[in-house]
């Protein structure tokens, strides 16, 4: 009886700790972050043990399965070909059904590499790889290099801190809107670096990062608004591609930014006809598109286009 009652004892105490493992033992693990890819936001989440993926992307699920990379994690969708995430850091690349998107940066992170630049007295740097290098007029021989460390990361901007030629200097970089003091150009960070007590201000990022990504709806053309139930979009790709709606048919071009403003060129469009209101309403929108000379994001993050003759052309970005 005795043994019989220790061998019951074991299988109990056996059959409690197998309970005890399956109870215990770890669900399927989810890694979740959020990317900016110029002005679209998507969400990934990390399946399992990381051989998955799944991407929320204008209202869709994209499921993705890891590759073999050099670098990084490097995922993408087995039915969709040109579907990739490939993620290193807080830096990632995307691309869905071959086209590509502007780079993808988790909140507060910055491009790489980073360049800003200010104005009385003209300064401009780069930062890459923790390392900044510095151009002043004032400034003989070579640009200046700094070793940078980060002191301070979130999700409003980074900061950095070193020692160029013994003085203390500090980059701090806050993901707000900026506009140019003495070209009203607008870039995505505001910059202040300071050097030996010295502060200069400026702007920095790629300014292509503030249009692309979404594909923007006209609601108002030239202060007339629009048709109802017509719809106008304008849409900026990579290589300087554009492309939208026009009312009736679809049109393309070449889009240029530069710190002078933006152009566009090499406009085409389908040839469908449409009810004579609607291909009035065509005609007006590529007219003033053609004659497009300045780009800027207004109030409430609207998109706004400027002509030669101080015409407007507002949108906003589109919702899925």
């Amino acid at each position: 009886m005795y043994l019989q009652r220790v061998l019951m004892a074991s299988v109990a105490a056996a059959t409690g700790l197998f309970l005890t493992a399956c109870a215990t033992a770890p669900e399927t693990q989810e890694i979740s972050n959020s990317y900016q890819c110029g002005q679209l936001n998507i969400n990934v989440t990390s399946l399992g043990n990381g051989d998955q993926l799944e991407v929320d992307y204008k209202g869709e699920q994209l499921q993705l399965e890891r590759k073999v990379s050099a670098s990084g994690a490097r995922y993408e969708a087995s039915d969709n070909e040109g579907t990739l995430f490939w993620s290193k850091g807080e830096w990632a690349m995307f691309s869905v059904k071959g086209q590509a998107y502007p780079d993808c940066l988790q909140a507060g992170a910055l491009e790489t590499p980073f360049e800003a630049t200010g104005n009385e007295p003209f300064w401009h740097v780069q930062l890459m790889h923790q390392q900044l290098e510095l151009n002043r007029p004032d400034d003989t021989g070579e640009p200046k290099k700094v070793a940078l460390e980060t002191t301070a990361s979130n999700q409003n901007g980074r900061e950095f801190r070193g020692k160029l030629a013994g003085q203390p200097l500090t980059l701090k970089v806050n993901r707000q809107l900026c506009e140019d003091t003495m070209s009203g150009a607008q870039f995505p960070a505001q910059v202040r670096l300071e050097l030996n007590g010295e502060v200069l201000e400026g702007c920095g990022g790629d300014p292509e990062r503030l249009f692309r990504g979404v594909e923007w709806v006209v609601e108002d053309l030239a202060g007339a608004g629009i048709i109802d139930s017509s719809r106008m979009t304008v849409e900026f790709f990579d290589e300087n591609r554009l492309a939208g709606r026009a009312s009736c048919n679809r049109y393309g071009g070449q889009y240029e930014l530069t710190a002078e403003g933006m152009t566009f060129d090499y406009m085409f469009s389908t040839k469908m006809a449409c009810a004579p209101a609607l291909m009035n309403q065509e005609d007006r929108f590529l007219k003033l598109m053609s004659n497009v000379k300045r780009a800027e994001i207004g109030p409430n993050g609207k998109l706004v286009l400027t002509t030669s003759s101080n015409e407007e052309i507002t949108a906003y970005k589109a919702t899925y």
